[in-house]
């Protein structure tokens, strides 16, 4: 629906009591949000456009049944070229922090893999999505089937480097929240296209991937923004009331 402009002004709503200071100052920022899409479409562009990635070996990793309600056996080793289910699309790859010196499932992992178990089958349509994590097979099935994450591939690593390499886990088995995207090519050649961490500089620590989370760019147009909330497995009961 077109929006109608009013004054010079281009209203978002149709209420007839806003103020002539609110209208400017929202039409401020409707110009700052134009300039920030077009600059996360430049930066898409960037992306698109990064050369040709390193090639990557075929990592070998552990997988449990597809149907997690089917128990945790047997558990079947999977390589890495075997993820895609065709050769032109890219494979898409969340690194769970859990496993090794983290012995607790990251909570904020956990929420972005609740939101794209929630879309996985839209995601489908154009990539393959699978989660990694250093835990064993069997203790991440659980906190995946706790957490109903029924919509997608759940992997261990193993004994694999895959997570060293892509510097989600440090030489102590110290692990970090990735985003990877690799590609195959015709010929079978394994490649990486690209990584993106939390850290993004030295004074830029947990910014990087925010973007592949909902819950983010929702709590940013409140009045009161995201803060420094966290998340957590459990609410308290006010915050999963019903209402209506």
């Amino acid at each position: 629906m077109a929006r109608e402009i009013i004054n010079g002004t281009f209203r978002q709503t149709n209420l007839a009591n806003e103020s002539e200071e609110y209208l400017t100052k929202r039409d401020e920022l409707r110009l700052a949000e134009i300039e920030l899409m077009r600059q996360q479409e430049r930066v898409a562009e960037l992306r698109r456009r990064l050369p040709e990635g390193a090639t990557i070996e075929d990592y070998l990793f552990e997988e449990g049944p597809a149907n997690l309600d089917a128990g945790d056996t047997p558990i079947r080793t999977v390589r890495l070229s075997e993820l895609f289910t065709s050769p032109n699309r890219p494979l898409v790859v969340y690194h769970f922090m859990y496993g090794k010196k983290q012995t607790n499932p990251c909570p904020m992992c956990t929420l972005f893999i609740d939101g794209w178990n929630g879309v996985a089958h839209h995601l489908a349509q154009n990539a393959d999505v699978v989660i990694v994590a250093a835990a064993d097979p069997q203790i991440l099935r659980a906190h995946a089937r706790a957490r109903g994450w029924d919509n997608l591939r759940l992997l261990s690593c193993g004994d694999n480097t895959f997570k060293y390499d892509m510097g989600s886990e440090d030489r102590d088995g110290g692990q970090d929240s990735t985003v990877s995207v690799f590609t195959k090519d015709s010929d079978g050649t394994l490649r990486h296209f690209y990584s993106a961490h939390p850290s993004m500089a030295p004074d830029i620590k947990e910014r990087g991937i925010d973007l592949l989370c909902p819950v983010y760019p929702v709590l940013d147009i409140t009045p009161q923004g995201r803060g420094d909330w966290y998340a957590s497995f459990k609410y308290p009961a006010k915050a999963n009331a019903s209402h209506g």
